[in-house]
This record gives C-alpha cells, structure tokens and sequence, in this order.
C-alpha cells in the first residue's frame, strides 16, 4: 500500500534533512522507506529524515516524559540510510522551526523549549536569528586511532559523546584537512560498540581570537556519510580542541564547516558543565511524495 507523505525540506548550515508532521503518531515507516525520503536521486534527498511527532505517542518518548513532563514533542530523527540516531545538533534546531511553521509550537525570542529524542530531552532556546540547543553533559570518554583515505598515517582520535558519540582527530593544517577522502568512513580503533561520528579538525591561527577559540571542521557522520555540517561534532570538535588546549581554554567557540558556521559553548549548570550549540535553521520547500 502506498503512502503519501507531505513534507518540508530544511537545513542548519548545510545539514539537510526532510521534515515530516505526524502529531499523533499514525504513520510508521520502515527504514527503507525512510532511505527512500532522503535518496538524492529517487526521493527527495537528505542526510536524515525528521518525523514530527508527541512523546505520548511512541514508545521511546515515555522516557522523555519521565525526564520532563512538559517534552511535548520528539525529534524521531533516523539517518540517510534508515538507521535511527540518537541526537542531531542542527536538526533539532531546523526541527524547531518546523514546528513553529507547522503551527505546532509558540515559542518567542529567548523562549525555551524541551524537546524529546533518543539521547534524552535537550532544551531548545530560540534566538534573534536561529535557536541554541543545549545538548546536556558531555563526556571526554577516551583515545582511539582512526585511519582515513589521503590520510598518510593513523592519527590519534579523542572519543567524545554529548548524547552520541564521536571521535575527533587533530590535523596540521588546511592542506590536509582538504585533502581528505570521506566517501568511505574512516576506520576507529577500537571500533566503536554502536559506531561513531568521525571529526577532523584544524585549529585556527590563533586559536583563540576576542576569547573565542576557532577550529575547522569537516565530518563524516555515522549512516550519512561526508556532510556539509554535524551540530553535535560541532560541539565534539570545540571540546576536544578544549581539551588538547588545557587550562586557560576559553568557553565559547567559532566552528566553521563547509557548509557555514556554529557556535558552541560550554556553560555550567545545576547538574555540571553542558555543551550548548547556537546557529542558523532554514525551512527551503514544502511537498508531496508517494511512497
């Protein structure tokens, strides 16, 4: 039996996806049909699919309504090829402006929002001129090798997670962060138990300008492949960077992807330090597919 799915398409710096609103969760698709929506030949094209639907209405938002009542909505967010993830930086701020479009959501400037996904609730706050998503905790969870095409030698990575995992090489320059080949994923050793995002990074010089750090990034993300942003490697990237820099690294930080830039900071809060992500959402055009 066919579907018909209305959708919208929308991006954060490039990180594109299809958006979909399904408020009382009554359509289900399969990861297949799901690869279908973000196929960029034969669907509409994409690096994840969003489905727009209330916490009450599927099985993973009853943890979300554990951790905050007032989680509305889920952000059921699954990558190009199907698969679900835990977490997306910048889709959960295009996700945002779904719903204030869709007419599903109020939300003024400076207003906050706690939104459900896989990875726990994340609080949406809504800016002059995008949203800033806090992503909660981060961990600095250990070292790893990590091996990419047209890179000479196996580098070093830092596994990082803030809701799904990442691990962050360091680079020389811009010469060879250019030169890499992402078509293929890199390889991580230890190999990841439910794989990883993979970040390469340059910093900038200096490193850090008006108590901003800055860094370089490109990605290659777990189900995806190479995309124009990651929101959540983002803020991987600027902590690991953090970290290799030690005492005295600043808090906030300018991370520019091929697609744009975001802003990432550390803030303290009443359970710890958390990693907040800031930048841009652009809904492009509404449609219909049969699926």
């Amino acid at each position: 039996m066919s579907i018909e799915i209305a959708f919208t398409k929308g991006h954060g710096t490039g990180n594109d996806f299809v958006l979909f609103a399904d408020p009382d969760g009554e359509i289900e698709l399969d990861a297949a049909q799901l690869a279908a929506l973000a196929d960029r030949r034969f669907g509409v094209g994409g690096d994840g699919v969003i489905r727009a639907v209330r916490s009450a209405r599927l099985a993973e938002g009853a943890a979300a309504l554990a951790e905050d009542p007032d989680a509305e909505w889920f952000m059921d967010y699954h990558n190009a090829d199907g698969s679900p993830a835990e977490m997306c930086g910048n889709g959960i701020r295009v996700y945002g402006a779904f719903l204030l479009a869709e007419g599903l959501l109020e939300l003024g400037v400076g207003e906050t929002v706690p939104i459900g996904t896989r990875g726990g609730v994340r609080l949406l706050t809504r800016t002059a001129d995008g949203f800033e998503a806090d992503l909660g905790p981060f961990v600095i969870a250990g070292d790893a090798m990590v091996s990419a095409r047209r890179l000479d030698v196996d580098r070093p990575g830092l596994a990082v997670g803030v809701g799904n995992p990442h691990v962050v090489v360091a680079l020389a320059d811009d010469a060879e962060l250019d030169a890499l080949d992402l078509s293929d994923a890199p390889v991580v050793s230890p190999t990841p138990p439910h794989g990883a995002n993979v970040e390469f990074v340059v910093p900038a010089e200096p490193l850090v300008a008006g108590g901003v750090g800055r860094i370089r990034m490109r990605v290659h993300e777990r189900g995806s492949g190479e995309t124009l942003s990651c929101g959540t490697g983002a803020a991987a990237a600027a902590l690991a960077t953090r970290s290799w820099a030690g005492d005295g690294a600043p808090d906030a930080w300018r991370v520019e992807v091929p697609g744009g830039v975001v802003g990432v900071r550390v803030a303290e809060t009443a359970d710890g330090p958390h990693v907040l992500l800031s930048g841009p959402a652009e809904l492009v055009f509404d449609g219909a597919l049969e699926l």
